[in-house]
């Protein structure tokens, strides 16, 4: 009679041990980590978007994703910036996943643009309006100067400083702001318009006034009247 041979013995610590390896395996999904390359791809698809029409060179530098991110692989990314935050100078980018499990993640990232900006010719009094010979355009890194540097004489030119500027500054936006359109003791002319007429008179300004914001005039006869004020010297009135 033929001799059975009896399956080889396991000692049973070596079988449980073998055991909880594989449960291990099983339950141990993290090790299959998010790659990093496809989301810092992601990171510079967007800001490449977002930077495509700012005038300059423009450089991004995407910074490092962890390797060790244990986030599960993605197939659906989608790359995003926070609310009020732009491309420009160090910045934190969100990814997301949209499948096929969800999670986001941000990634650090630098976009440098180097261009012309404005610079001053020499030094302004606070009031003085700025004419073409008052600014110079210089290159350099720009997001290095303030978030609001103008780039274009024409940003500038005709605009009142809000305050004395040194000479070789940096132009921005928030430096300047719009002439008043009529001042207080200016003659003005007083327009008052209704359908089918028109009525042009003298006057006084009583108040300083910007375009498009209401001025108290004294008209010949003493009579004091509110309108909307206009560059030129121009206070417009509109009758019902």
């Amino acid at each position: 009679m033929p001799r059975s041979l009896a399956p080889p013995f396991t000692p049973y610590p070596t079988r449980l041990l073998a055991g909880l390896l594989v449960l291990l395996a099983i339950a141990t999904p993290a090790l299959a980590r998010q790659d990093p390359a496809p989301v810092r791809a992601e990171v510079g698809r967007l800001l490449k978007q977002q930077t495509r029409s700012t005038p300059g060179e423009v450089s991004i530098q995407v910074g490092e994703f962890a390797a060790d991110n244990a986030l599960a692989p993605c197939l659906q990314l989608e790359a995003f910036l926070p609310a009020g935050a732009r491309a420009w100078g160090r910045v934190s980018v969100g990814v997301r996943c949209l499948a096929p499990t969800a999670w986001s993640a941000w990634v650090p990232a630098e976009v440098r643009v180097r261009g012309a900006y404005l610079v001053t010719t020499g030094p302004l009094s606070a009031g003085q309006i700025v004419g073409p010979g008052d600014i110079r355009q210089e290159s350099g890194e720009l997001t290095a100067l303030a978030a609001d540097v103008l780039t274009d004489p024409t940003q500038a030119v005709g605009q009142a400083a809000k305050m004395p500027l040194a000479a070789s500054r940096p132009l921005a936006a928030s430096n300047l702001r719009m002439p008043p359109a009529v001042v207080q003791g200016q003659p003005v002319k007083v327009l008052s318009r209704g359908p089918g007429f028109q009525v042009a008179n003298d006057g006084v300004a009583l108040s300083t006034a910007g375009d498009g914001q209401g001025a108290q005039v004294r008209l010949g006869n003493g009579q004091v009247v509110r309108g909307i004020a206009r560059h030129g010297g121009i206070v417009e009135i509109t009758l019902p």
